[in-house]
């Protein structure tokens, strides 16, 4: 993805549009239903209304959560769901009414937007600085923590569509927790995906997030736009979601691998809302200022993306019905020309025959010349990985190396001149036999990890 210099526009939209305020929002509650809509404003010259629906399920139950908590919730959300809308002008200044924010908030905000935000800026060609590029000003209402009793027996699962959340779902359906999958905007994968982990349409926590159009207008018409860090939203959303449901964990399906850098030597991190840096600071935050107790990590991220892989292709049932690939998401279907397609084909190629990839992808990625550039991208033969979630170069090459030692690759044009050396085959039984210790897994996530790992290396 090639940079756009936009740094005059970012001066001249601050200078035209100084303030975003955070006006407020309302709310609409049942028993199992709740309706959320948002007013944010550029100064005077534009207004944004995003909403937010839970669809209605039995396994909710409102009632238990009083209107404070609510509120604290709702505007929370609020604060993550301001930055899609902010960006479009980066104003300088922006002003939450009524809810008051203290210092280490105020700090834990800016961090999260700028290096939310870095891609945006990377990409953008904008130089700014987590000091300079915004200033918060607060209400004087303080939140107050929740109280609620939640369940440990309780436990949402983001799904995606894509192969990390199959295997979380596919390990833990079994384990004893009652497990709920968490689903924002649903496309037909996710649905698949629950389905076919035996599911039941009523089990499954369903939001629905709309965009504002004046938003969509402003991006046609060449305002700034760009990657946020949705994964951020998603968490905050999902802890509705926990308490509405009485639930005690949140276990997510990031990697050890979404740690890494996009551009070397930089915090610039396309999956920085998937960071342990990310989820550790979110927990504390949580417990600080939401509840004390919600327990939100990552069940895979002692596992690198070669160990997932090996991990997804024990469930072929799913082979046919995951998607991970963004420029077909509108479709549901793999476009076979992207970072996060050849990634995908690579990273399973260790585990997964080629004919039965040609027939996930529709066509051998490995056979398409067209993606050169991406292959150097993903293999490390230039500095700057793709703005996607993949792995890291190191996995890729690993799997490269893997995949020539168990099929032919002669007629394979991306990877005929691919150097399959000692040290790659060294990588690559290194990283099958990694476990990352930086995690916050629960012991009794973790040992059925363990167990569940040791059992298919045995």
């Amino acid at each position: 993805m090639s940079k756009v210099s936009n740094h005059n526009r970012f001066l001249k939209f601050r200078s035209d549009y100084p303030e975003f305020t955070y006006q407020g929002f309302s709310i609409e509650r049942n028993r199992d239903s709740l309706h959320i809509r948002y007013d944010f404003d550029l100064s005077g010259k534009f207004s944004f209304h995003p909403e937010l629906e839970l669809i209605p399920r039995d396994i909710y139950n409102l009632d238990t959560i009083n209107d404070e908590t609510l509120q604290n919730l709702a505007f929370h959300i609020g604060m993550v769901e301001l930055i899609s809308y902010w960006k479009a002008a980066c104003p300088p200044k922006v002003i939450i009414k009524s809810y008051y924010l203290d210092a280490e908030q105020v700090r834990w905000w800016k961090k999260l937007y700028f290096h939310g935000l870095g891609e945006f800026f990377y990409l953008n060609d904008i130089d700014t600085d987590m000091e300079s590029f915004m200033n918060i000003e607060s209400g004087s209402e303080t939140v107050r923590i929740s109280d609620i009793s939640l369940s440990d027996e309780k436990v949402l699962v983001p799904v995606g569509g894509g192969k990390d959340s199959v295997v979380t779902l596919e390990i833990l359906r079994n384990s004893g927790f009652q497990i709920f999958p968490f689903v924002i905007n649903p496309r037909e994968a996710t649905e698949r995906t629950v389905s076919i982990a035996g599911f039941d349409e009523n089990e499954v926590m369903i939001i629905r997030r709309t965009l504002d159009q004046t938003l969509l207008d402003l991006n046609a018409k060449g305002y700034l736009n760009g990657h946020t860090p949705f994964s951020s939203l998603l968490a905050f959303v999902s802890v509705l979601s926990a308490l509405a449901s009485g639930s005690k964990y949140i276990a997510l399906s990031n990697e050890s691998s979404a740690n890494e850098s996009t551009v070397p030597g930089s915090k610039i991190n396309h999956q920085y809302s998937k960071s342990y840096e990310f989820e550790t600071d979110f927990r504390w935050y949580i417990s600080r200022y939401i509840h004390p107790t919600v327990h939100y990590f990552s069940f895979l991220r002692p596992l690198n993306e070669l160990q997932i892989a090996a991990l997804f292709s024990r469930f072929p049932k799913h082979f046919q019905s995951f998607r991970s690939c963004n420029v077909g998401s509108k479709t549901d279907s793999w476009c076979g020309d992207c970072p996060k397609c050849l990634f995908t084909w690579i990273i399973l190629s260790p585990f997964v025959s080629p004919q039965e990839l040609t027939a996930i992808f529709g066509k051998n990625l490995l056979l398409d010349t067209k993606l050169r550039p991406v292959f150097d991208e993903l293999s490390g033969t230039v500095d700057v990985k793709p703005f996607e979630c993949v792995g890291t170069p190191e996995e890729v090459k690993a799997a490269l190396g893997q995949n020539i030692l168990i099929h032919s690759v002669g007629s394979s044009k991306l990877i005929q001149d691919f150097q399959l050396s000692e040290q790659v085959q060294l990588d690559y039984e290194d990283l099958l036999h990694q476990w990352n210790n930086d995690h916050s897994l629960p012991e009794v996530f973790l040992t059925i990890l363990k167990d569940y790992w040791n059992e298919i290396q045995s």
